[in-house]
């Protein structure tokens, strides 16, 4: 059995309200930090603060890395190029459809009220790069993969898979 291994990581549109968070809070601790030197309660409030510009850094820079391997998709969320946790694992058994998202051939699912998880980078291209996967008929995936993975998926799930 031979395995095909392709690997495509995706920078995520950086969030302006994340952004402006990040910039507010840590202009906040630094603004406690100096006040908590004259009063002790303003170094609990710099420490809040603080640790609120940190969540809101890692949030801020978001990446998704693409891994498909032996008819699986698993999807990776890198945080702030520094931390990854597993976003999820996706079988091509499991897939009804994989298309680009203005492809005629996925009219009939954009009626249904389906889970949707966005796993792209937001931004609407032109050609269209985005590509949504149904699986099982409750759920719908927008991924943005490259065109290795899309043929490795072509290639075990020929009927399912379509590029126009």
């Amino acid at each position: 059995m031979s395995e095909t291994y392709v690997e495509c990581l995706v920078a995520r549109k950086p969030s302006t309200v994340l952004s402006f968070l990040k910039i507010l809070l840590i202009m906040l601790t630094v603004v406690f930090v100096l006040i908590g030197a004259i009063f002790l309660p303003g170094l609990v409030v710099a420490a809040i603060t603080g640790v609120g510009a940190y969540f809101a850094t890692m949030n801020a820079n978001v990446e998704y890395e693409y891994l498909y391997l032996d008819r699986e998709v698993s999807v990776d969320k890198v945080m702030a190029k520094s931390r990854r946790k597993k976003a999820g694992v996706y079988s091509t058994e499991q897939m009804e459809i994989f298309a680009p998202l203005n492809s005629h051939r996925l009219d009939s699912y954009r009626n249904r009220n389906l889970k949707t998880i966005d796993y792209s980078s937001g931004i609407a291209a032109q050609p269209e790069k985005r590509y949504m996967m149904v699986l099982n008929g409750d759920t719908k995936i927008i991924l943005e993969p490259n065109e290795a993975m899309v043929k490795a998926i072509q290639s075990v799930a020929p009927r399912k898979v379509f590029t126009d």
